[in-house]
């Protein structure tokens, strides 16, 4: 095996492992609103991840990032550590995990449009094409009864859209950075410039008791700050530098269905077969944008 051969396959088994590490991202933060506030629990886990971020970038003694560098890192901090997280805690609070994964399934397709628009490809009209087609999936979805139970979530759904948006910018400008000064040093930086609001707004919007908190919740805030906005991205970002970004970026493609697993076997959520053909159709329009970008 060549060494760039070698090198591609430790990509895509690196990115498939930051993609699962991110499937259990909405679940355990269904978890952990079912208890905490959405708010706090956005800030919280920034908190904790930015000082496991800092004291990784004191220890191998990383150079500080250019002044542009830094808007870029800004950007980034904007979309993935406080605009994610903070909409999907909010969305969780009237939609389901498992009606929230299905969103997901348009994350790759954000990335990519954002990347379009900042100049960095040029895609043929059929990528248009299964753009909206898989919008239209998504929105025929929204519009349905929540298959849990509930009934449709117009500020659940418009928070998970949001949530799309701001995680595709922020993937596609981290992508972009990470070329210069390195993959986990982009999400290590994003969440050190962001630790000061954070760390302040933990302290500010700490409840007056956690005694009504119980063990379920508080490992679910241990791995969403752990691995959700630390551990995986450096898989993720890994997998992206060593076998390509639009090789190693399909695998992305999965985790609406690891999400969907997670969420019936782990919260007894259930997954209807509506979700599932919706998530179906949204995987494939997805492959067939990326296809043409």
């Amino acid at each position: 095996m060549s060494n760039q051969t070698s090198s591609q396959s430790a990509g895509w088994i690196s990115g498939f492992i930051g993609v699962v590490i991110f499937s259990g991202s909405l679940p355990a933060t269904r978890l952990a609103v079912l208890q905490i506030d959405p708010v706090f629990l956005t800030v919280l886990r920034a908190t904790i991840a930015g000082i496991l971020g800092g004291a990784l970038l004191l220890t191998f003694r990383e150079k500080l990032p250019t002044p542009s560098e830094l808007i870029s890192l800004a950007l980034v901090s904007g979309g993935v550590v406080v605009g994610f997280p903070l909409f999907t805690a909010l969305a969780l609070q009237y939609v389901t995990s498992a009606h929230a994964i299905v969103f997901i399934g348009l994350l790759p397709l954000s990335t990519a449009v954002f990347a379009v628009l900042r100049g960095a490809s040029n895609p043929q009209w059929r990528f248009w094409a299964f753009s909206l087609a898989g919008s239209a999936a998504v929105a025929f979805f929204a519009l349905a009864k929540d298959q849990a139970g509930g009934e449709f979530s117009l500020f659940g759904n418009v928070m998970m859209l949001l949530s799309i948006i701001v995680c595709g910018y922020g993937y596609a400008e981290g992508a972009r950075l990470s070329r210069s000064i390195g993959g986990w040093q982009v999400i290590c930086w994003a969440l050190v410039l962001a630790l000061p609001l954070m760390l302040v707004l933990t302290i500010a919007l700490r409840p007056d008791s956690f005694a009504g908190i119980e063990a379920p919740a508080w490992l679910s805030v241990g791995y969403v700050s752990l691995f959700s906005m630390l551990i995986g991205f450096f898989f993720w970002y890994h997998g992206l530098a060593l076998g390509g970004a639009a090789g190693v970026g399909q695998l992305q493609l999965l985790q609406p269905f690891f999400g969907l697993a997670l969420a019936a076997f782990v919260l007894g959520e259930p997954v209807s077969v509506a979700m599932m053909l919706v998530a179906c159709v949204v995987v494939m329009c997805v492959a067939g944008a990326k296809r043409y970008v």
